[in-house]
């Protein structure tokens, strides 16, 4: 798509930023709901695993990959770890529907390992469903990563079905 090269070094230092940034969300996340338990309920309910698994979906997953797909796609078009050093989303056509296919792709192995973790928890991890969807994610995880540190233009498989190329700032993509 582009010839411009972003260094493997630059993208772990945009990954461990974002990582950062998610752990940011998920301690913040953390206070609010122990807050609420605390206060409002008088402690943590018991959920059954579908409550649990729609719980660790909609309040960390869906949140995540919505974040991160506005700021991939409203300029300058990139995550606070791509902003940080020098990236950008760029667009073969900048249209939102890009940026949300190559942010749910991406964030597929974390919800992979959650729905294996979760389902372990409940069954002690005595269900093989349980380990299928961890290594799955991890699978697909080590796969992205591949792809998005060795390939020679840095497109992992989100940014291949989306239309997108992760490039230094005022970089664009051929059409």
């Amino acid at each position: 798509m582009a010839s411009q090269v972003v260094r493997p070094a630059q993208r772990i230092k945009e990954l461990f930023t974002d990582y950062v940034v998610i752990l940011g969300y998920l301690a913040v996340l953390t206070l609010v709901f122990a807050g609420f338990y605390a206060g409002v309920l008088g402690g943590v309910p018991e959920f059954s695993p579908v409550h649990a698994q729609l719980i660790a979906t909609l309040t960390s997953v869906v949140p995540i990959v919505l974040i991160f797909s506005a700021l991939d796609y409203h300029r300058p078009c990139g995550t606070v770890g791509k902003r940080r050093v020098g990236l950008q989303v760029a667009y073969r056509t900048r249209e939102p529907w890009r940026a949300l296919v190559r942010n749910a792709v991406k964030f597929t192995p974390w919800q992979l390992a959650h729905i294996g973790v979760i389902d372990g928890v409940y069954t002690e991890f005595n269900r093989p469903v349980s380990h299928i969807f961890m290594w799955a994610g991890m699978a697909l995880l080590f796969l992205l990563l591949g792809m998005g540190l060795l390939r020679a233009d840095g497109r992992h498989l989100g940014d291949m079905l989306a239309g997108t190329q992760v490039v230094p700032v005022g970089s664009t993509i051929a059409p």
